[in-house]
């Protein structure tokens, strides 16, 4: 039987969300809390801007989830960018202008989506939470 969207967010129910994004920060660079958070903004809207504007508004209307995980390299970054391309999934490589903590051009994150949930674990299913 179907949820109803009443239903959906009283307590002892959990949301269903069929589509969300990924936001992908490397581990092995250096960067505060604050910095991290900033990466994961550009990572996102970057993502967004050049998704399909069906699975942005699909998102959108479903609440926006979004999930926050951590690579151990740059290149399981680009390794994860490649694999997100190849299945027709937005992606935001995020490369850091150096005015702050890190030096110019280090890559930061890597955004993916609004894609179907499903679709980005079969993608990112390793990777653990930040």
């Amino acid at each position: 039987m179907p949820r109803s969207p009443q239903n959906e967010n009283l307590p002892g129910h959990e949301p269903h969300f069929r589509y969300k994004q990924c936001l992908i920060l490397r581990n092995d660079v250096k960067m505060s809390c604050g910095k991290k958070c900033a990466q994961a903004a550009h990572a996102s809207i970057g993502a967004f801007e050049s998704a399909d504007k069906t699975l942005r508004k699909a998102w959108q209307t479903e609440g926006q989830k979004k999930v926050v995980l951590k690579a151990d390299s740059e290149r399981t970054l680009f390794e994860i960018k490649v694999l997100a391309e190849r299945a027709g999934i937005s992606t935001s490589l995020i490369q850091d202008a150096g005015m702050t903590e890190i030096p110019p051009g280090t890559i930061t994150a890597l955004g993916l989506g609004p894609a179907k949930s499903e679709e980005l674990d079969r993608i990112t299913g390793t990777l653990s939470l930040l």
